[in-house]
């Protein structure tokens, strides 16, 4: 446990002296080709970094931070674009903004009509936030007895498991930089399993960091490009399946840092087959005949078919390298070292 925490601290002040580098030496660089030469060497650093990892919580995160989202948002800097431009005035903001999944949340002006979108993406209750943290204790405990347990009940619970873990991980790190900076931070969930359709998981509920890095690295510029040699439809499908082809690209290396064998492309097939589904939707909703179902019908369909084929396509790699079994027993061990330790201070 010593040696796999001293690894994250070398990998991560690795990573802060790379980002130092880059905003000390890179941003005083014209941009464009000379700052983006500048700027692979940290790329490629960043894409090594999680290796040094075996803890399988520690490396996801550390992948998703450093090779996924600092890297995308480098290359959008060394053009003057994406969210470290302008330069911010300090190096924390530029660390923070580089490698976290955050973004400023920038208050309307009380004149300002709020209007939908902005409404949707309010701050997470208290309450919501007490219950979540409340159901991932009790399924770390029911771990505790999985040997009892029906497999395909252990499957539904480790579904469970994942979304907790990975918006509680991801507020938790917005409150702390919140807290560091002063400022309120954009949510990175909203509430997903009230989506009512592809379009609205995908877009405006899941993950939403990653998707605004997708859509300015990827979507925007696919569909600028092929503008010119498609209809506006077929731009706009050519955008949206390159980016979840990307990301099913990024999926499968986080699945390679974690279990350290080669690619299965199931999990690509799962996002290009989501990719596909979701530019279908969107082009159907275009037409003058759609009419939209009841939101109850269409949210049921749209989980329904995210759980299926998560089930089918994107957990496989999981559970057949037992990464899942790993990823249960670091919990345990971190819930074991935290009720040693209030029992011993009590």
């Amino acid at each position: 446990m010593e040696e796999k925490f001293r690894n994250l601290i070398e990998v991560w002040i690795s990573a802060l002296i790379s980002l130092s580098y880059c905003y000390y030496i890179s941003s005083k660089l014209s941009k464009g080709v000379l700052r983006l030469l500048s700027i692979l060497p940290i790329c490629i650093l960043f894409f090594v970094l999680p290796l040094f990892l075996s803890c399988v919580h520690c490396c996801a995160i550390s992948a998703l931070f450093l090779s996924w989202l600092a890297n995308f948002k480098l290359l959008l800097f060394a053009f003057d674009e994406g969210p470290l431009f302008p330069l911010p005035p300090k190096l924390s903001r530029f660390i923070c903004f580089a490698c976290l999944p955050i973004k400023i949340r920038h208050n309307p002006s009380p004149n300002a009509i709020t209007n939908l979108h902005l409404r949707k993406h309010e701050p997470m209750p208290k309450w919501v936030l007490a219950v979540k943290i409340l159901v991932l204790g009790v399924l770390l405990h029911v771990y505790e007895y999985r040997d009892g347990l029906p497999r395909f009940v252990v499957l539904a619970l480790y579904c469970l498991h994942i979304y907790l873990e990975v918006e509680l991980v991801l507020v938790f790190v917005g409150a702390v930089v919140s807290t560091l900076l002063g400022c309120n931070i954009e949510p990175v969930f909203n509430e997903p399993y009230l989506a009512t359709s592809l379009q609205d998981f995908w877009s405006r509920r899941w993950n939403l960091m990653v998707s605004a890095v997708l859509r300015s690295t990827v979507h925007i510029p696919v569909q600028r490009f092929f503008k010119r040699l498609l209809s506006p439809n077929g731009a706009m499908f050519a955008g949206v399946m390159a980016s979840f082809f990307v990301s099913g690209l990024m999926h499968e290396l986080l699945y390679f840092y974690m279990i350290r064998k080669p690619p299965t492309w199931e999990v690509t097939c799962f996002f290009v087959l989501h990719g596909a589904a979701t530019a279908t939707e969107i082009g159907v909703k275009r037409t003058q005949w759609w009419r939209p179902p009841h939101r109850a019908v269409s949210g049921l369909a749209a989980l329904t078919f995210v759980s299926v084929t998560g089930v089918w396509l994107f957990l496989p790699q999981v559970l057949r390298n037992n990464v899942h079994e790993k990823a249960i027993s670091e919990c345990l061990l971190v819930l074991h070292l935290v009720k040693r330790k209030l029992f011993t201070s009590s």
